[in-house]
């Protein structure tokens, strides 16, 4: 009998899960982030957006139109489902560094006196025992970061709230969650279904014809990447049904593949068959 393996099943649900949360970035972006100035890539991607809906408007095909706009299928793809022209911007994520503990002051000398030398803030910060080098403040204040009064949030990190389970969430998270999850209905539907798909990955019989449901209810939503999800599931069905309602796994397998695959890392392909044979029965 086959089995699927739940892990991967819910691996590729957070993989569909990140793209529906990039195609709707312009709903919940603009809750949660403040406006960020347009940049060349900003600009390319509303035009780009403009171009696809308009020919798709006059009854153009997605091929068609990759061929006349010169773009990849897939680009023209994923142009189709944002609903709005966002940029999709990826927030750099930065290392604390020893000037975190004094930006509120940093942010509020600069925003008192624009002009302030960084030597006079070096100062100030030192007397309030800051421990680093002025190099270290240029470099902080160089990157916006006591500028910014709120951090970017990411699709990538917007997807992981989604997908963590609510009794693992801190409070802010909780609550930065509930301003994602209502900034359009197309973003509750995805909390909705990705919470019911995450209960269905606890054995048990009858998970088989609550997957039949979440199905249906998936392809009734405006979610085009997990309409694709579906038809994977529907085409491996059976070994689904089974590893939601058996209580087996391929667990040991991977364990085995995941091994043998560092022994021969470690080896760097420099030893043949037998050698990497002999290891793995040391194993």
């Amino acid at each position: 009998m086959q089995v699927s393996d739940r892990w991967h099943l819910w691996r590729n649900l957070c993989d569909k899960v990140q793209h529906e949360v990039r195609a709707h970035a312009g709903c919940w972006a603009t809750v949660l982030n403040p406006p960020l100035p347009g940049g060349i890539r900003e600009q390319t991607t509303r035009e780009r957006w403009n171009k696809v809906h308009t020919l798709l408007g006059q009854g153009v095909g997605l091929l068609d139109c990759s061929r006349r706009l010169g773009l990849a299928l897939n680009t023209v793809k994923r142009y189709a489902r944002m609903p709005e022209p966002t940029g999709l911007r990826i927030a750099p994520a930065y290392r604390p560094t020893l000037v975190e503990p004094y930006r509120e002051h940093l942010h509020r000398r600069r925003t008192e006196e624009p002009g302030v030398p960084v030597l006079h803030l070096f100062h100030e910060i030192k007397e309030l025992g800051y421990t680093g080098s002025l190099n270290g403040l240029h470099k902080y204040l160089n990157q916006g970061r006591a500028d910014g009064d709120r951090p970017v949030t990411t699709p990538r990190r917007a997807a992981r709230l989604l997908l963590t389970d609510p009794e693992n969430l801190r409070p802010k998270e909780a609550t930065l969650l509930e301003k994602i999850t209502t900034a359009c209905p197309e973003m509750t539907e995805l909390s909705d279904l990705v919470r019911g798909f995450a209960a269905l990955l606890t054995p048990a019989q009858g998970n088989n014809l609550k997957l039949t449901e979440w199905i249906a209810a998936t392809r009734a939503a405006a979610l085009p990447h997990l309409h694709s999800f579906t038809n994977g599931l529907e085409l491996d069905r059976s070994a689904v049904d089974a590893g939601l309602t058996l209580p087996y796994h391929n667990g040991r397998t991977e364990g085995v593949n995941t091994r043998t695959k560092r022994i021969m890392r470690q080896m760097h392909g420099r030893a043949g068959f037998d050698l990497l044979r002999h290891r793995i029965l040391l194993h």
